[in-house]
């Protein structure tokens, strides 16, 4: 093969074989040589470390009679450095009631199993939320709908992984905020004019403020709903069957 050169040649070195056989393994070596950052992940082989922190949540439920403490605990992975997150790692639940005693040491050893098995354990909330009641369900402090306790314990875990960031909820924004607020005050202000609250009606009106009339809201299972300019419109969450 012919090269045409169209510069001055100012110098000239000959390359040996063996001299491109070194510059062809030199970039191999730094590569073998260059910092690797040593990232522990959550696996099953991972082991128990002597302390672990962690959280307890307690759950009176009308269907028990004792409350329900439910304790989990995480386990911190590269702790001090960039990549720092906590998991979860185990869950116990403890309670006075002992007619359920084998379905919650099983369900803990569950979880806790799902847990140290790594990955995105995330889905587990959604699991356990979707369990339902034969008997029907009932309703939280604030109005919050369960339809089983299987279904607060999954609440319990998804608050906790709120907590430690390893859920994210999104939040409202600023002029949501004040949509809801301005509708109600509107929904408050037409069933004052309606007609006054009577005794009964107060006494039925939930620990979080929503008027006595509301319904259930689907989305986030508060009885929030209430039925404005011909549209149901949740004063919680602000979901809308008219969008």
């Amino acid at each position: 093969m012919t090269i045409k050169i169209e510069k001055k040649i100012k110098g000239y070195q000959v390359v040996k074989p063996e001299d491109k056989a070194a510059l062809a393994a030199a970039p191999v070596a730094e590569a073998k040589e260059a910092p690797v950052a040593e990232v522990i992940q959550m696996h099953e082989s991972l082991e128990r470390p002597e302390a672990l922190i962690g959280s307890t949540f307690k759950i009176k439920s009308p269907l028990f009679e004792h409350a329900l403490y439910v304790t989990i605990n995480d386990i911190v992975l590269n702790a001090g450095t960039a990549y720092e997150q906590r998991r979860p790692f185990e869950i116990f639940i403890n309670s006075k009631n002992m007619d359920h005693f084998q379905w919650i040491v099983a369900l803990t050893r569950i979880l806790s199993a799902v847990f140290r098995k790594g990955g995105d354990v995330t889905f587990i909330v959604e699991e356990l939320k979707a369990v339902f009641d034969p008997r029907g369900g009932y309703f939280k402090s604030g109005g919050i709908y369960m339809p089983s306790i299987v279904a607060e314990i999954g609440a319990v875990i998804e608050q906790h992984m709120k907590n430690i960031g390893l859920i994210h909820d999104p939040e409202m924004t600023d002029a949501q905020r004040a949509l809801i607020a301005e509708k109600r005050a509107a929904y408050e202000q037409a069933a004052q004019k309606k007609t006054e609250l009577s005794p009964t009606d107060a006494d039925t009106n939930d620990s979080a403020g929503f008027p006595p009339g509301a319904t259930l809201c689907g989305k986030c299972n508060t009885k929030a709903l209430v039925l404005m300019d011909g549209c149901q419109t949740c004063l919680n969450c602000g979901y809308s069957k008219c969008g």
